[in-house]
């Protein structure tokens, strides 16, 4: 059995290869990064893999944190998949992105909090909140993209992110963590 240079087994790859071609296709069509997000979250939906995707080892998920898989950077660096594995409990920090994002829920259910800045009173101010079970699909893109992302439910989740960069290259999709008080408004 083959490794790709993410280093997963090749035959899980072959679950991504349709998802892979459309994202492609979502992101070739030149749109700005708004319509961009809504095209790739239409591939997601049309082609939302199945837990399969991962290894067994990597869909157990850490006890410690949650953990970020890659599974495909594009060549030129215009996309990237990433599954994200999430124990009960577990969470993200409060943060926004470096550019446009689109996830699908896998399994289990991931619980969102939607947020935006207050500067003038160094606060964040809740404005939604959604808790997306298996199956659903969402995106965004940059500015208004301020979110907490935790498993809300009793087994592991795992969800598949793609997101508008080479996550390889940077390190992380986060552009910045926000560490401010939150408002209920």
């Amino acid at each position: 059995m083959g490794i790709t240079s993410a280093g997963i087994p090749s035959r899980f790859v072959v679950h991504l290869e349709p998802l892979v071609t459309a994202t492609r296709a979502a992101v070739a069509s030149d749109a700005d990064w708004a319509g961009t997000a809504e095209l790739v979250a239409d591939a997601l939906r049309r082609h939302l893999p199945s837990p399969a995707v991962l290894t067994p080892a990597q869909r157990a998920g850490d006890p410690e944190r949650y953990r970020s898989h890659l599974l495909h950077t594009e060549p030129d660096g215009s996309f990237s998949i990433v599954a994200l594995t999430w124990r009960p409990g577990q969470v993200t920090p409060i943060h926004d992105h470096v550019t446009w994002c689109v996830f699908g829920v896998i399994q289990g259910v991931e619980h969102e909090e939607l947020f935006t800045l207050d500067e003038d009173r160094g606060r964040l101010v809740p404005v939604g909140a959604s808790s997306n079970p298996t199956g659903e699909v969402s995106g965004f893109a940059p500015p208004g993209d301020i979110h907490r992302v935790r498993n809300v439910g009793s087994d592991t989740a795992i969800s598949i992110h793609i997101y508008g960069t080479d996550v390889s290259r940077i390190g992380s999709s986060v552009r910045r963590a926000y560490d401010l008080p939150v408002h209920a408004s």
